[in-house]
Protein backbone atom coordinates (compact mmCIF):
# COMPACT_ATOMS: atom_id res chain seq x y z
CA UNK A 1 0.00 0.00 0.00
CA UNK A 2 0.72 3.06 -0.72
CA UNK A 3 0.03 6.76 0.13
CA UNK A 4 -1.39 8.82 -3.00
CA UNK A 5 0.23 12.62 -3.28
CA UNK A 6 -2.67 13.92 -2.21
CA UNK A 7 -2.91 11.91 1.20
CA UNK A 8 0.87 12.76 1.37
CA UNK A 9 0.38 16.66 1.18
CA UNK A 10 -2.41 15.96 3.76
CA UNK A 11 -0.42 14.02 6.17
CA UNK A 12 2.87 16.71 5.81
CA UNK A 13 0.39 19.88 5.91
CA UNK A 14 -0.62 18.40 9.23
CA UNK A 15 2.60 16.78 10.67
CA UNK A 16 4.48 19.93 9.63
CA UNK A 17 2.10 21.88 11.46
CA UNK A 18 1.47 19.67 14.48
CA UNK A 19 5.27 18.63 14.87
CA UNK A 20 6.79 21.18 13.61
CA UNK A 21 9.77 21.67 11.56
CA UNK A 22 13.17 21.33 12.83
CA UNK A 23 16.42 21.57 11.28
CA UNK A 24 18.35 21.42 14.62
CA UNK A 25 17.40 18.62 16.79
CA UNK A 26 15.01 19.21 19.54
CA UNK A 27 13.20 17.83 22.43
CA UNK A 28 10.11 16.46 22.16
CA UNK A 29 6.86 16.84 24.25
CA UNK A 30 7.69 13.94 26.11
CA UNK A 31 11.70 13.62 26.36
CA UNK A 32 12.17 12.91 22.65
CA UNK A 33 15.26 14.12 20.81
CA UNK A 34 13.71 15.00 17.68
CA UNK A 35 14.50 16.57 13.90
CA UNK A 36 12.90 17.34 10.67
CA UNK A 37 9.27 17.13 10.98
CA UNK A 38 9.22 15.09 13.90
CA UNK A 39 11.66 12.09 13.39
CA UNK A 40 11.93 10.02 16.54
CA UNK A 41 16.25 9.99 16.73
CA UNK A 42 15.93 8.58 19.85
CA UNK A 43 13.55 5.27 19.15
CA UNK A 44 14.22 5.19 15.18
CA UNK A 45 17.80 6.96 14.52
CA UNK A 46 18.92 7.50 10.54
CA UNK A 47 18.62 5.38 8.07
CA UNK A 48 21.86 4.96 6.10
CA UNK A 49 20.46 6.21 3.31
CA UNK A 50 20.03 9.80 5.28
CA UNK A 51 23.50 9.54 6.72
CA UNK A 52 24.71 9.21 3.32
CA UNK A 53 22.59 12.52 2.39
CA UNK A 54 24.04 13.94 5.42
CA UNK A 55 27.32 13.32 4.90
CA UNK A 56 27.20 14.47 1.21
CA UNK A 57 25.80 17.74 2.65
CA UNK A 58 28.38 18.14 4.67
CA UNK A 59 31.54 17.34 2.71
CA UNK A 60 30.04 19.71 -0.12
CA UNK A 61 29.48 22.42 3.22
CA UNK A 62 33.68 21.57 3.47
CA UNK A 63 34.83 21.98 -0.14
CA UNK A 64 32.81 25.49 0.13
CA UNK A 65 35.09 26.42 3.22
CA UNK A 66 37.47 25.00 2.55
CA UNK A 67 38.18 27.76 -0.40
CA UNK A 68 38.61 29.97 2.57
CA UNK A 69 42.33 28.51 3.60
CA UNK A 70 44.85 30.32 0.59
CA UNK A 71 47.22 27.41 1.03
CA UNK A 72 44.38 24.81 -0.10
CA UNK A 73 45.31 24.93 -3.91
CA UNK A 74 48.95 24.98 -3.10
CA UNK A 75 49.47 21.76 -1.78
CA UNK A 76 48.75 18.53 -3.55
CA UNK A 77 45.41 16.38 -3.44
CA UNK A 78 46.36 13.89 -0.85
CA UNK A 79 47.36 16.72 1.57
CA UNK A 80 44.25 19.14 0.64
CA UNK A 81 41.97 15.81 1.99
CA UNK A 82 43.81 16.40 5.37
CA UNK A 83 42.64 20.29 5.48
CA UNK A 84 39.14 18.65 4.23
CA UNK A 85 39.13 16.35 7.11
CA UNK A 86 39.82 19.07 9.55
CA UNK A 87 37.12 21.61 8.25
CA UNK A 88 34.74 18.84 7.98
CA UNK A 89 35.51 17.89 12.20
CA UNK A 90 35.81 21.52 13.33
CA UNK A 91 34.71 24.15 10.90
CA UNK A 92 36.77 26.42 8.78
CA UNK A 93 37.18 29.17 11.69
CA UNK A 94 38.94 26.89 14.18
CA UNK A 95 40.94 25.68 11.01
CA UNK A 96 41.72 28.99 10.11
CA UNK A 97 43.34 29.13 14.13
CA UNK A 98 45.91 26.80 12.74
CA UNK A 99 48.14 29.71 11.49
CA UNK A 100 51.61 28.40 12.31
CA UNK A 101 50.42 24.92 10.37
CA UNK A 102 49.10 26.67 7.31
CA UNK A 103 52.34 28.87 7.27
CA UNK A 104 54.55 25.63 7.51
CA UNK A 105 51.94 24.18 4.82
CA UNK A 106 52.65 27.42 2.59
CA UNK A 107 56.65 27.30 2.76
CA UNK A 108 56.24 23.38 1.82
CA UNK A 109 57.64 22.32 5.32
CA UNK A 110 55.68 19.20 5.55
CA UNK A 111 56.93 18.11 9.07
CA UNK A 112 56.39 21.46 10.37
CA UNK A 113 52.63 21.55 9.51
CA UNK A 114 52.45 18.09 10.94
CA UNK A 115 54.14 18.87 14.31
CA UNK A 116 52.48 22.07 14.69
CA UNK A 117 48.67 19.55 13.85
CA UNK A 118 50.41 17.11 17.06
CA UNK A 119 51.14 20.20 19.26
CA UNK A 120 47.43 21.59 19.43
CA UNK A 121 44.46 21.09 21.59
CA UNK A 122 42.28 19.48 18.60
CA UNK A 123 45.26 16.46 18.87
CA UNK A 124 44.54 16.14 22.30
CA UNK A 125 40.62 15.73 21.61
CA UNK A 126 41.17 13.62 18.27
CA UNK A 127 44.05 11.59 19.50
CA UNK A 128 44.59 8.78 16.96
CA UNK A 129 43.13 10.98 13.87
CA UNK A 130 45.29 13.60 14.49
CA UNK A 131 48.20 11.24 13.89
CA UNK A 132 47.09 10.06 11.17
CA UNK A 133 46.23 13.11 9.52
CA UNK A 134 49.84 14.36 10.88
CA UNK A 135 51.56 11.71 8.76
CA UNK A 136 49.72 12.32 5.30
CA UNK A 137 50.82 16.36 5.78
CA UNK A 138 54.28 14.52 6.49
CA UNK A 139 54.26 12.54 3.91
CA UNK A 140 52.11 13.57 1.20
CA UNK A 141 50.78 9.89 1.13
CA UNK A 142 48.26 7.36 2.72
CA UNK A 143 50.12 4.69 2.85
CA UNK A 144 50.24 2.60 6.57
CA UNK A 145 47.26 4.97 7.52
CA UNK A 146 43.74 3.14 8.48
CA UNK A 147 41.47 5.58 6.45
Amino acid sequence: MSLSDEQLKILRDRLTRTEGKRNRPDVDTVGKLTIGIGHNLIDKGLSDEIIDILFIEDIRQAEIDVEKIPVYHQIDPIRQTVLLDMVFNMGINKVLEFQRTLGYLARGDYDGAADEMLLSKWAKEVGQRAVELAQIIRTGTIQGVNS
